[in-house]
């Protein structure tokens, strides 16, 4: 009688516990549970329903990734917040506030290093404060030029901040302004986004970071995407496939990740972005919404926050190609 060894040439492993860096299509058998596992990858991507944020808001900030984001700031639907709260891919904990109450702000780095700057207090501020993962300090040099909802990318240390809004009317107050911050003051690039835009995301680094979406005029919804290349911003002809404003962002230039937003109507739908063109994912957001905040990659994305009603849900994001440990049911 032909064995499995026989066929494959090597047996099913018998583990107590699940490896842990199984590759995909490895087979075993655990001894503990009693079951046959197999190592698969996500065909499509998903988004699954986590634990709420302890503060509903909208206009948010955020950085990190799926198991160590950030939220801070934004509005609850009473007033501009200082709240910061810490997520570790389970639930929300409360941390130390900001400093200066603000909403339509921008934010980046990591739980532990982050960094937020400009928004709305009223009026625009261009007001910079750095977080080391329990407290905030705010740095007496601010954005060069004060406005808010701009975009973020990079790092506390090495941030970019560009668009937004500076000035009414609406017509003309939206801006191409971009910074960069060395981790003490920001510094104006000459070159500013080729589209003004407000109310729009980023993601990426400060020499590889990526725009897409927002606000062109009054009001006309975008799907305008550019790329930085640390001096200069390039236009990308193919566009979000739904244009957008007030939508989330994760990931870097060349694997990024775009989700919910107002087209009109307020949608939860999600775009996958391979640093040349956009593809709709047929899987949306649970809960439609716009404003909300962003963080993770594109395998591995966390979306907080948002309106309108001010909301603290938040959905984990895992992308195809993700491999996965399943269970392998034989009756």
């Amino acid at each position: 009688m032909a064995t499995y060894k026989g066929i494959q040439g090597f047996s099913i492993q018998n583990l107590s516990a699940d490896p842990s860096n199984p590759i995909e299509g490895q087979v075993w058998y655990n001894s503990t549970s009693n079951v046959w596992k197999v190592e698969e990858a996500t065909t499509a991507g998903a988004w699954a329903t986590g634990n709420n944020m302890n503060t509903a808001r909208y206009e948010l900030a955020g950085a990190g990734t799926q198991t160590a984001g950030l939220a801070f700031a934004g509005d609850d639907g009473l007033a501009r917040s200082t709240a910061t709260e810490e997520y570790n891919g389970a639930t929300w904990t409360t941390s130390g506030s900001m400093a200066t109450a603000r909403n339509s702000l921008a934010g980046c780095g990591i739980q532990t290093a982050a960094l937020a700057f400009g928004g709305a207090i009223p009026p625009f501020t261009g007001a910079t404060e750095e977080y080391n993962g329990a407290t905030w300090t705010s740095n007496p040099t601010g954005l060069n030029t004060a406005r808010f909802q701009l975009a973020a990318a990079g790092t506390q240390t090495a941030a970019l901040g560009f668009g937004g809004f500076t000035n009414p009317p609406v017509a003309t107050g939206n801006s191409t302004a971009t910074e960069e911050y060395n981790g003490s003051t920001w510094t104006s690039n000459p070159t500013g986004l080729n589209t003004a835009r407000r109310n729009f995301a980023g993601c990426g680094i400060q020499t590889a970071a990526l725009a897409f979406g927002g606000l062109d005029g009054v009001p006309s919804y975008i799907g305008a995407t550019e790329e930085y290349n640390g001096s200069t911003w390039t236009s990308n002809p193919t566009g979000l496939n739904t244009a957008r404003f007030g939508a989330g962002g994760a990931g870097t230039q060349t694997a990024a990740l775009a989700f919910g937003g107002d087209t009109p109507p307020v949608t939860g739908a999600t775009e996958e972005y391979d640093g040349a063109t956009w593809t709709t994912s047929p899987a949306s957001l649970a809960t439609a919404r716009q404003v909300l905040a962003g963080a993770g990659s594109q395998a591995a994305a966390l979306a907080f926050g948002g309106g309108f009603p001010e909301t603290g849900a938040t959905e984990e994001w895992t992308g195809p190609g993700v491999l996965t440990t399943k269970t392998i049911t034989v009756s």
